[in-house]
């Protein structure tokens, strides 16, 4: 787990200033879904763990909510700051919250479980500094056959790449298997697993050429960027031509229209922990 930890934090150090020109375009249009599920609104005090360049923190407190975003990489810290110098960020664990418990109102995560290595202990964190009757809003990929995109990647890396390189074990791609095991997980978490919101968004990343999503990968990614920093000239040029073949189905104007999904997903925490013993000795008699 450890080893898995560094890779994620030395890999989005180095590749933290391409985010914004490639991957935010796609990763921002499911900010407005996870703000309306997680029920942000004025007056909050809402924490943005794993904050990137800082759009769920401006977008929360475009809302009037009071913000703190926290990330592992100084590097995304720094430049959130740049961008929103308004508010307030930090570098930090979402394994570790450096907040003492029962701070939050909110506790929002923007496709950000799956970078550290504990993802169940990083929603216990959530839970955590949160008070009683606060909401965990998080985003997490789609499991393939929801998700086009990641189908696409997957399908040309599982036929042309060698997965028997040497990199760090790290939680599965794809969080969890459904809705109910990821409401049971957050149970496990410390949350009322009966208040889960769970639902599937799904949008269109626009990229100008049939290469752009494999340049991406390669370039500005880290998990897939390390598989592919593995292979041979000749599998690589396999794994390019797959991904270009797929991408051109998805031609639009001058450009392409590659749908992607998200799991976004919200849940509370039980306002006070004794009712919940107090029902469940009512349930046991």
């Amino acid at each position: 787990m450890e080893s898995f930890a560094k890779f994620e934090h030395e890999g989005w150090q180095r590749v933290a200033g391409k985010y914004d020109s490639v991957w935010a375009s796609s990763t921002r249009q499911f900010i407005p879904p996870l703000l309306d599920a997680a029920e942000v609104s004025g007056g909050m005090s809402v924490l943005d763990v794993g904050c990137g360049p800082g759009y769920v923190s401006a977008a929360a407190a475009a809302r009037g909510a009071t913000l703190r975003g926290l990330d592992f990489s100084r590097e995304m810290v720094g430049i959130a700051q740049r961008m929103f110098p308004e508010i307030g960020f930090q570098e930090g664990d979402a394994q570790n919250l450096p907040f003492v418990s029962a701070t939050f109102d909110r506790v929002l995560a923007n496709f950000a479980l799956l970078h550290v290595p504990d993802p169940e202990r990083a929603c216990a964190e959530a839970c955590r500094v949160l008070k009683p009757g606060g909401k965990f809003g998080f985003t997490v990929w789609a499991a393939l056959e929801e998700n086009p995109y990641a189908k696409m990647i997957d399908d040309a890396i599982r036929e042309h790449a060698d997965l028997e390189v040497d990199l760090p074990a790290g939680p599965p791609h794809h969080l969890f298997s459904g809705r109910e095991e990821f409401r049971r997980a957050l149970a496990r978490a410390g949350f009322d697993g009966e208040s889960m919101i769970f639902k599937l968004h799904s949008i269109y990343w626009n990229v100008p050429t049939a290469r752009y999503p494999f340049d991406a990968e390669r370039d500005a990614g880290v998990r897939t960027a390390g598989l592919l920093a593995c292979q041979t000239p000749e599998r690589l040029q396999a794994i390019q031509s797959a991904i270009e073949e797929s991408v051109r189905r998805y031609a639009k104007g001058d450009g392409f229209a590659i749908p992607k999904a998200a799991y976004v997903v919200a849940v509370g925490k039980k306002e006070r922990m004794e009712k919940e013993e107090e029902r469940k000795q009512r349930a046991a008699a």
